[in-house]
């Protein structure tokens, strides 16, 4: 069996970049391609792609604006299949943080009972240690 944190990196990253761009979009709908690529952090054609992803995957719907620029822009809202859906990756992504942060904890302690121990050992022994 698969230990949970390991996996293909490219899926989780895509997952990720997709539950941050539904993140987005619940709180600004209206936002451009430009201004997402910019808020994530990614390129502007990544941007792109994920928005397509989430459309032709029935997440968002696009819906047409008239900016007071006079520009016409869209407002990307999420369906009902997309709020279940960034729950569910919602979910996904705490379950995985939280094991994260577990094993890190467990790490953290482990070390702390190294260099304890590496304290409290004699002299002669750390410098035999640093010789080899």
């Amino acid at each position: 069996m698969q230990h949970p944190l390991e996996g293909d990196a490219s899926v989780i990253t895509e997952h990720a970049n997709q539950l941050n761009l539904m993140r987005l979009l619940n709180d600004q709908p209206a936002a451009s391609q430009r201004e997402i690529s910019q808020r994530l952090g990614l390129s502007l054609g990544k941007a792109n792609y994920l928005v397509r992803t989430l459309l032709d995957k029935g997440l968002v719907k696009a819906k047409n604006f008239r900016r007071s620029d006079n520009k016409i822009a869209y407002a990307y809202l999420l369906t009902p299949y997309g709020v279940a859906e960034k729950v569910r990756l919602t979910k996904a992504f705490l379950t995985r943080k939280e094991l994260e942060f577990k094993l890190l904890e467990e790490e953290i302690r482990s070390l702390k009972i190294e260099v304890s121990a590496a304290a409290k050992a004699p002299a002669s022994k750390r410098a035999n240690r640093k010789s080899t």
